[in-house]
Order: C-alpha cells, then sequence, then structure tokens
C-alpha cells in the first residue's frame, strides 16, 4: 500500500511559478513510477508528466512541455513538479500517482487527494 500527499499548490499570476510536491509512504517508492495528473472543472482527467523509478525516463503532455519539470527524490520518498510560465488554462486540481513497474502501459494504482493550482490573468 502506498500513500500520497500533496502539497504547494496556490494562487499565482500568470507568467509565474509554482512547485508541486507529492510525498509518498512505503519502502518500495523507488520502485514505483510516478504521474502528475491534472482536472479541470468540466474537463477530462490529463497526465502531465511521469517519471520511471530511476528518474531516467520523463513524460511530458504537449500542453506543458518546455514549461513544467518532474523529478524525483528516492531518498525523500518525494516527487515534485516544477510549474513555470504559468497560464489561467493551467488551473486544475493536480493529483499524483504511483504504480509499481515501468513508466509505460498499465495504469496506476495509488492516487493522492489533489492540490488546487489557480492561475489569474
Amino acid at each position: 500500500q502506498v500513500q500520497l500527499v500533496e502539497s504547494g499548490g496556490g494562487w499565482v499570476q500568470a507568467g509565474g511559478s509554482l512547485r508541486l510536491s507529492c510525498a509518498a509512504s512505503g519502502r518500495t517508492f523507488s520502485s514505483y513510477a510516478m504521474g502528475w495528473f491534472r482536472q479541470a472543472p468540466g474537463k477530462e482527467r490529463e497526465e502531465v508528466a511521469a517519471i520511471s523509478w530511476s528518474g531516467i525516463t520523463t513524460y511530458y503532455a504537449d500542453s506543458v512541455k518546455g514549461r513544467f519539470t518532474v523529478s524525483r527524490d528516492n531518498a525523500k520518498n518525494t516527487i515534485y513538479l516544477q510549474m513555470n510560465s504559468l497560464k489561467p488554462e493551467d488551473t486544475a486540481l493536480y493529483y499524483c500517482a504511483a504504480k509499481p513497474g515501468p513508466l509505460y502501459g498499465r495504469g496506476y494504482d495509488y492516487w493522492g487527494q489533489g492540490t488546487q493550482v489557480t492561475v489569474s490573468s
């Protein structure tokens, strides 16, 4: 069982930055692929970034490429999402998720409760 707790959300003006964190419980965190998702009201959930257990392989949605950076610190059981050049359309509830094994393929097993990001124009 893995428990995930996100933090770092808030309100920011367009063009600003935020860094989200996701702290995970469990001894096997370093063997889990991790992802960041977001969901805005009335829209489907979107995977915005993901990172393999080693940190070597990453994925970004086209909508955030060049602006967001995902990273992880396995010693701290934490992953991060650095968000720069934020736009009003980035406003959403941001979730982290975890799954054992490789980055691609099967879906995620564990989900956090989310942290709200609001970007004003």
